[in-house]
Order: structure tokens, then C-alpha cells, then sequence
């Protein structure tokens, strides 16, 4: 019995989800593809990461996620707004735009948070961080408020340019995400 076309899991981020420094076989949504075969998911995990991708890029390239119909999109963006020094703001109407233009197709939404350097302030990264945790409640989207949790704990994770993950780090970034897509992928 034909079981139809396999559902479609989007990663959809900067950076981080592109595989900065990496081949594409090592960056995170490679990792997260290799995980859901051994745990026998039929999803094919596609990879929409744009280094140096801000929220405002997210927005644009909406057309693409939506044109390939799928039926879970994992939200990666917004370092690049925070290192930048973006108004909160903006970044926050922007995640909005896109979340609520996936909800209105009805794709699932996995919100991936990440966080900035300590060298940013303590006030900018605590509403930096509130961003996430505001958008993810309003939304009622599934919410992983820290990627590089289980990350940072080891070593040989990052990459020297102490921003972007090794190999290492995104088989550890997938396992993360894993735990809250899980869910998601199941009718």
C-alpha cells in the first residue's frame, strides 16, 4: 500500500541552520534528518538556512517555505538582529509576520530561541530573550528558548569564531530540537 509523499519538515533560519563553516552533511537539519530516519520518521528535513539572515530576510523568503508545503517549519532567526543592534521591535514584528503567515497556511511551528553574547548588556539581552519567550506564548507554538543549551556544556562544539556550531555541536543541536519537533510530527 503506497503510503503518499513523505511530510515535510523546513528549517528555516540563519546561520545556524545553514551550516556556516560547515558541509551541508554536518550542518544541524542534516543531523535532525539522520535522527528522524533511525527513529523511523517518514519526514524529509529541508534546509532554508541563509548565513548572515536577519528577520526582515525571513519575511521575504517566506514564498519559499510556503511554496513547499510543509507540514512543520523550525524558526531560526534573530542572532543576526541581535548582533546587529536591530530595534527589538522590528525583530519582534517580523517574527511575528512570519509566524502568523505559517499559522494561516496551517504549518506547525517550532520556535527556535537563541541568545547573545554577554558583551551585549544584561538589559538588551534579558528583552533580546523575552522576544522569544513572548512570541512562542502569544502564538502558542511549540518553543526551544535556547538551542545551544545542551551545546555550550561541551567542548569542540563551537567553532572558533565562538558564534557558529562544529559538527559536533549541531548533531547536539538537532537532539535539542529533536525533543520538542517530536510532538509536532505526529497527526
Amino acid at each position: 500500500m503506497p503510503q503518499g509523499p513523505r511530510p515535510v519538515v523546513v528549517c528555516y533560519g540563519d546561520s545556524i541552520t545553514a551550516g556556516y563553516g560547515l558541509s551541508s552533511n554536518q550542518a544541524y537539519p542534516a543531523a535532525l534528518q539522520r535522527d528522524l530516519i533511525r527513529l523511523g520518521f517518514r519526514d524529509r528535513v529541508v534546509n532554508l538556512g541563509t548565513s548572515g539572515a536577519t528577520t526582515k530576510d525571513a519575511v521575504n523568503g517566506l514564498h519559499s517555505v510556503l511554496a513547499l508545503h510543509p507540514t512543520v517549519v523550525i524558526v531560526e532567526f534573530g542572532g543576526n538582529d541581535g548582533l546587529r543592534g536591530l530595534p527589538l521591535d522590528q525583530t519582534q514584528k517580523n517574527l511575528e509576520i512570519v509566524l502568523d503567515s505559517l499559522a494561516s497556511a496551517h504549518i506547525r511551528i517550532l520556535l527556535a530561541g537563541i541568545t547573545l553574547p554577554p558583551n551585549y548588556g544584561a538589559e538588551y539581552i534579558a528583552q533580546f530573550n523575552k522576544v522569544y519567550r513572548n512570541l512562542a506564548l502569544h502564538h502558542r507554538v511549540a518553543f526551544v528558548p535556547m538551542i545551544y543549551k545542551d551545546l555550550i556544556r561541551e567542548s569542540g562544539t563551537i567553532q572558533d569564531d565562538g558564534i557558529h556550531p562544529t559538527a559536533k555541536g549541531s548533531e547536539i543541536l538537532a537532539r535539542t530540537i529533536l525533543s520538542a519537533l517530536k510532538p509536532l510530527l505526529r497527526e
